[in-house]
């Protein structure tokens, strides 16, 4: 009996949080932040890949640098990263319009969704930027530091994506057992990308807000935030093969509607997950109002 009324009473506190964790997002106007940082990652996505190449083409392969933002891009906009990546390619030939004025201005653009982001934080972690303040300049310096670690993860997997390469048509032998390694580059990129996105996502919810937040959360809410999105991505791979009328309504917009919808869907995703870790936060900092937090 006891443990049936210590069951309820857990689950009890868990819908209670849940509950509160989504009246503070549709209070923080979520939706409209998420559509915010989507509008301004569309408009930074390709200037930072195009500038990320220009730099690491001189330490790898374009077409192996190429084969790892699809494979990465895949993972944020379904279905359309092909063609994202073949832009980007387009444009890498003719690299030699770009001058510096024009090195700043995409150096700009690349920055946009970061500052966005960081903003948005500051919003769900209201409680935090009421108390502390963070200097304009590093502020200013967070989204180049990102896309920074962003291009040396990207110059990582794909040199381990190039020597895998290497052993793609050979087997190993173990205690007898026959292990070939085809298709190995392919996964090993998917693997590094997933790996990848969950460092990113606890990165992003332990430096954006304002204070210190724990690494445990922090670390929470990546795993779940990639854990939901790799759920989502694959509905929305189901969806625009099968269900959806995106081309036939939007035709030469299709890829760029699908892109913002992806994109906004994402944003939802790593909003949601840091609005949880701010009740978990605010029940910490705020140990009287504990009987709403789990």
């Amino acid at each position: 009996m006891r443990e049936r009324e210590r069951e309820n009473w857990l689950l009890n506190r868990l819908g209670r949080f849940f509950l509160n964790v989504l009246h503070s997002f549709r209070e923080n106007q979520g939706l409209l932040l998420s559509g915010a940082i989507a509008y301004h990652t569309l408009l930074s996505v390709v200037p930072m890949l195009i500038l990320t190449l220009i730099v690491l083409s001189h330490f790898i392969e374009e077409y192996k640098l190429l084969q790892a933002i699809s494979t990465h891009l895949e993972m944020v906009i379904p279905s359309y990263a092909a063609t994202l990546t073949a832009q980007v390619a387009v444009f890498l030939e003719h690299r030699e319009v770009i001058g510096v004025i024009g090195f700043l201005v995409m150096l700009f653009f690349s920055s946009l969704a970061f500052t966005m982001l960081e903003n948005a934080m500051s919003v769900i972690f209201l409680h935090r930027a009421r108390v502390h303040r963070r200097h304009f300049l590093i502020s200013a310096v967070i989204p180049y530091m990102y896309i920074l670690l962003l291009g040396l993860g990207l110059l990582v997997v794909s040199f381990i994506a190039g020597a895998l390469d290497t052993y793609e048509n050979r087997t190993l032998t173990i205690f007898g057992w026959s292990i070939t390694l085809s298709g190995a580059p392919g996964i090993s990129l998917y693997l590094f990308g997933i790996i990848g996105e969950v460092l990113m996502l606890t990165s992003i919810y332990l430096v954006m807000p304002v204070g210190r937040i724990t690494f445990r959360h922090a670390l929470v809410g990546g795993i779940s935030a990639t854990l939901l999105w790799e759920i989502t991505r694959r509905v929305l791979v189901w969806y625009y093969s099968t269900l959806s009328l995106v081309n036939l309504i939007y035709g030469s917009l299709a890829a760029t509607v699908i892109t913002l919808l992806s994109i906004e869907i994402a944003a939802i995703i790593l909003l949601f997950c840091a609005q949880v870790i701010a009740e978990l936060d605010r029940g910490i900092r705020n140990p009287a109002g504990r009987e709403d937090s789990f």
